[in-house]
């Protein structure tokens, strides 16, 4: 290519970058977007060529994918020009071509537009008396498409669907087969089809001739005879009258997922207290979503979240809470997703249902007195470490985790979050070990981190709170950001100075309440520590809860933060509870606490990753 076809190249592609404005036609999420266009070389009815204008057809209608029909390629005719290359350019996908015949110097076919380059294509000969014709099928990671334009000859027409069904034998993926076919709706064509293909447009919607259209020629369809269902969540034939003399359409699909797809993550347990525990999964399809249960294997019980009298269903996180439950028992249950591929007002398609495993949980006890609790702090979705510590967890036999803060480290997007928080629910056994989630300061950053929420249940429904497990009170703190509000960095999007003053009054209600005073053992946690760690001149929880603390008759405090372990004995810096700061989120330097209350008697251990006892605190 010399150096002005370069330049020309460049140009085309600027400027389609530059005009691709959003499509005029909304897409649902998980959805794929199927158009087939007859685009006459370019010509519109009014006989002009005009590319910039076939171009914007398809940009308008947003596709993922076209079956693009009557294409020139370097003719005569189209002076030289390599039509769906034109097109290519000027929408920004990528254009995959097979010629059908030979033509003016050059070569006439179909192609196919994709957002996606094909994995692979092949080009299959079909007949036509009156010209040959061409099937291509082109392959992605989640579909097969082919595209066609099938002969005016009704005989050839009904011959090129036999090839087509030949085609697809013994395919698996779901196929999209869309196109130009020269026959009405009613004709034999069509009726064969079917046999095999879901129609996905409406074929009642006429597509040609253009300007005054009064016969649906072109056609949308989902290939049924693999064993994959199609929902058709939208269609159009676009009121486009001039651009071609054929008329542009669409289909908004849905294609059922298998059922071994529908789970993104496996069931952890959050929250166990006040007579109830959260079981929350995520999906990777809109789902409705609910969890079997019951004291025996066999369940017998179900729930699912109604708000305000309605089933929350065709969302992907699911978070629902199992109450009344009785305290010391063992429950068995198993989380069950029945997708949804069309949420109407008054009309529903399902697809698949995945269930999980049967687990077992067993709720804490009121009147108990022993446990074992697992503490990590600073993990940094660090998963070398995570690791580490999960080959010592077997032998220390815990009731829950804990998890204090700055675990999962500044959230980008919930994938990021996801790929670790699986490995740490799967390290710790979370499908069957309720866990707690304390926030530190690397959860509050990031464009993720407010969305966290969508994933933890806290108790009580706040970044802090209080909690028992048999006669021993745990209080949860959150310290909010280790710099103030105003610091540049933050751009005014914090306001911790509220938060925290309204944990004064959450600690003064605490610090009296029947739970707090009647508890055995008492136990704070918060991420950044207020005794004992030099963190500048910038104290604002110690300064403003101080007051409280000084006389609150914890046992011990375990914090983080500050990537050094440490101990401080009570006293030493103004505590009026021995304190533990946990270690760094590196292999020489993260620490392990374990809790494991036995009667009266509480002892608290630190493991470095090694196995190796740091500190043991008997209290």
């Amino acid at each position: 290519m010399n150096a002005k076809r370069i330049l020309t190249a460049l140009t085309l592609l600027c400027g389609t970058l530059s005009l691709q404005a959003r499509p005029l036609y909304e897409k649902e999420e998980n959805t794929v977007r199927v158009m087939s266009f007859n685009v006459r070389g370019g010509v519109g009815i009014d006989n002009v060529r005009d590319y910039d204008r076939t171009a914007a057809v398809i940009r308008k209608a947003g596709p993922d994918i076209v079956s693009v029909q009557e294409l020139d390629s370097v003719t005569q005719r189209s002076k030289g020009k390599y039509v769906l290359q034109e097109l290519a350019l000027r929408t920004g996908m990528f254009g995959t071509y097979a010629a059908a015949i030979e033509f003016q110097g050059g070569k006439y076919g179909i192609g196919i537009l994709s957002k996606e380059k094909p994995l692979q294509c092949r080009r299959i000969p079909l007949p036509g008396r009156e010209e040959a014709r061409v099937l291509l099928i082109a392959e992605f990671d989640d579909y097969l498409f082919c595209a066609a334009h099938f002969s005016l000859t009704a005989a050839d027409a009904e011959a090129s669907v036999a090839i087509l069904r030949e085609a697809l034998s013994g395919v698996r993926k779901p196929v999209f087969f869309a196109g130009d076919l020269n026959s009405v709706p009613e004709s034999p064509v069509i009726t064969e089809l079917k046999k095999d293909f879901k129609v996905l447009n409406d074929p009642k919607k006429p597509t040609c001739p253009a300007d005054e259209p009064k016969d649906c020629i072109d056609y949308i369809f989902g290939y049924t005879s693999g064993g994959h269902a199609y929902t058709v969540v939208s269609r159009q034939v676009m009121d486009e009258p001039v651009a071609s003399d054929h008329r542009p359409l669409f289909a908004d699909v849905r294609i059922a997922a298998d059922s071994a797809a529908i789970m993104r993550t496996q069931p952890f347990l959050q929250n166990p207290v006040g007579g109830g525990i959260t079981v929350s999964w995520l999906t990777n399809v809109p789902v409705y979503g609910w969890v079997e249960y019951g004291t025996t294997p066999e369940l017998g019980r179900k729930a699912h979240t109604l708000v305000d009298g309605q089933v929350v269903a065709g969302n992907k996180h699911h978070k629902i809470r199992l109450e009344g439950l009785e305290p010391g028992k063992t429950y068995y249950y198993r989380v069950c997703s029945k997708e949804i591929t069309l949420y109407q007002a008054y009309y529903k398609e399902f697809g698949a249902t995945a269930c999980s495993g049967v687990r077992s949980f067993t709720m804490p006890d009121d009147r108990g007195t022993d446990f074992t609790a697992v503490v990590f702090n600073d993990l940094h979705k660090n998963k070398a470490v995570l690791n580490r510590f999960a080959a010592l967890l077997p032998d220390i036999g815990y009731d829950f985790a804990i998890f204090n803060g700055d675990c999962i480290d500044d959230p980008k997007n919930e994938a990021e979050v996801l790929s670790f928080m699986t490995v740490l629910h799967e390290t710790v056994g979370a499908d069957g070990v309720p866990v707690f989630y304390l926030r530190g300061n690397h959860e509050i950053r990031n464009a993720y981190s407010i969305k966290l929420r969508d994933l933890l249940d806290y108790v009580g429904d706040r970044t802090y709170g209080a909690f028992s497990w048999g006669d021993t009170r745990f209080v949860m703190l959150d310290c909010g950001e280790d710099k103030p509000d105003d610091t540049w960095v933050y751009y005014g999007l914090n306001d911790f100075t509220s938060l925290r003053e309204n944990q004064v009054e959450f600690l003064k209600k605490e610090l009296a309440s029947k739970p707090f005073k009647k508890a055995e053992k008492r136990i704070l946690l918060h991420h950044i520590p207020i005794y004992g760690a030099d963190l500048g001149k910038y104290h604002p929880c110690r300064e403003l809860w101080t007051p409280l603390l000084s006389k609150a008759p914890f046992d011990i405090s375990l914090n983080a933060h500050t990537h050094r372990f440490a101990h401080y004995e009570k006293g030493e810096d103004g505590n009026n509870y021995p304190v533990i700061v946990g270690g760094a989120p590196t292999l020489d330097g993260a620490t392990l606490t374990v809790l494991k209350k036995r009667g009266g008697a509480l002892t608290v251990t630190v493991l470095n990753t090694e196995g190796k006892t740091l500190l043991e605190w008997n209290l």
